[in-house]
C-alpha cells in the first residue's frame, strides 16, 4: 500500500471518538492488515533475544522481576520471559490494545507447532511451564484474566510508563522492543527516570529501538529514511496521529536521552542500512533542516540495542 494512502486511513480513523476509533482500526487490521494471520514467533523470538542480551551482559533473569514499555495486541514478550523462568512481567501501555481472541489464536499456533517453538527456544525452555501451556491452550476458551495469570503477567493498560505506582526498587529489567521510538522525547525522558526509581540498584535497561520509516515496512518504493525530508509541521500532518506517530529520533539524539537521565552506557549496538548510506552519499534525498547537521553515519543507522543502568 502507498504510504500516503496508508497515512490519509490512519488519520481519518484516528478522528473518531476514541472507542469506536480503536474498534475500526482494529477491523481494519485484522481483515485487511497484519491481523489476519497470527504468528507468534517473532514477538517471542524478540523475548529471546532480549533475555539473551541481558545474560550476556553477565546479568541472570531467572526468577527475576521485568517491566515491559508497550504491550501491543498480545503479550508474547512477558509470555516469552515466563517461559524462560521469569518471575514476574509487569507490561504496561498508554492504550489497552490487547485481544484475548489474538492471544487464542497464538496459543494455537505454539500448541500445532510446539515442535518449532521448542527448537525457537532451545535449553532457554522451562519445560514444565511450557507444558503447562500447551494444558492451558487446549481449552475452548482463553479468559485474558486466567492467561495473564497463569504466565505471571501484570497488565496495566492504559498506563503511563513515566508514571507507574509501582514501589521504588520493584523491578530488575526495564525493557521494551521496538516501542521508544513512538513516545515523544520529553515523554522517553520521564520514562527513563521513573525506571530509575522503580529499579532495584544494578537492575539493566534493555532497549531496541527502530528509527525507520515505517511506512517503508508496508511500501517498498520509499528507503527507511524517507521521512528525514520533512518538516516537524509537514510530517505530523501526515503520522502525527494515535497509530503512527514516531518521534523521528535518531541514535545520537536516543544517546543524549539515556545520558541526560543519569545512564551508564553498558553496551550499544547499532545497524546500519546500506540503502540508506547509499541515498545520503549521492545525495539524492532533500533533508530537512533538523537532520541537515547530522552526519551520514548517524542517519544511516536504522536500529540499535541499548543497554545501560542508572550510575550510582
Amino acid at each position: 500500500m502507498h504510504w500516503k494512502l496508508k497515512a490519509n486511513i490512519q488519520n481519518t480513523v484516528s478522528l473518531l471518538p476514541s472507542s469506536a476509533s480503536y474498534a475500526t482500526y482494529y477491523w481494519i487490521q485484522r481483515y485487511f492488515g497484519g491481523l489476519r494471520r497470527i504468528d507468534p514467533v517473532g514477538s517471542l523470538a524478540a523475548g529471546i533475544e532480549t533475555w539473551k542480551r541481558i545474560r550476556d551482559l553477565g546479568y541472570n533473569p531467572s526468577a527475576k522481576v521485568f517491566f515491559e514499555v508497550g504491550t501491543g495486541r498480545v503479550p508474547l514478550m512477558p509470555l516469552a520471559y515466563w517461559l524462560m523462568g521469569a518471575e514476574q512481567t509487569i507490561s504496561i501501555d498508554l492504550n489497552p490494545y490487547v485481544k484475548t481472541e489474538l492471544i487464542s489464536e497464538s496459543l494455537r499456533y505454539i500448541s500445532d507447532n510446539k515442535e518449532e517453538i521448542q527448537g525457537l527456544f532451545g535449553s532457554l525452555l522451562n519445560k514444565k511451564r511450557f507444558d503447562v501451556l500447551l494444558q492451558f491452550s487446549k481449552s475452548d476458551h482463553c479468559p485474558l484474566r486466567a492467561f495473564l495469570d497463569l504466565c505471571s503477567i501484570h497488565y496495566l493498560a492504559p498506563g503511563d510508563a513515566a508514571q507507574t505506582a509501582l514501589s521504588p526498587g520493584s523491578i530488575d529489567f526495564h525493557t521494551s522492543y521496538m516501542v521508544l521510538e513512538h513516545i515523544p522525547s520529553e515523554t522517553v525522558k520521564r520514562i527513563l527516570e521513573e525506571g530509575n526509581r522503580i529499579i532495584r540498584d544494578g537492575g539493566l535497561f534493555a532497549h531496541r529501538i527502530d528509527y525507520s520509516d515505517h511506512f517503508s515496512h508496508s511500501d517498498n518504493d520509499i528507503s527507511a529514511i524517507n521521512f528525514l525530508q520533512y518538516s516537524d509541521d509537514k510530517w505530523n500532518r501526515y503520522a502525527g496521529n494515535r497509530y503512527m506517530y514516531m518521534n523521528r529520533l535518531r541514535h545520537d539524539d536516543f544517546i543524549r536521552l539515556f545520558q541526560s537521565v543519569g545512564h551508564c552506557l553498558l553496551e550499544v549496538r547499532t545497524d546500519i542500512d546500506p540503502q540508506s548510506q547509499e541515498i545520503l552519499s549521492r545525495g539524492s534525498l532533500q533533508l530537512a533542516d533538523r537532520f541537515k547537521a547530522k552526519t551520514g553515519a548517524v542517519l544511516s543507522i536504522t536500529s540499535s540495542w541499548i543497554m545501560s543502568k542508572k550510575s550510582s
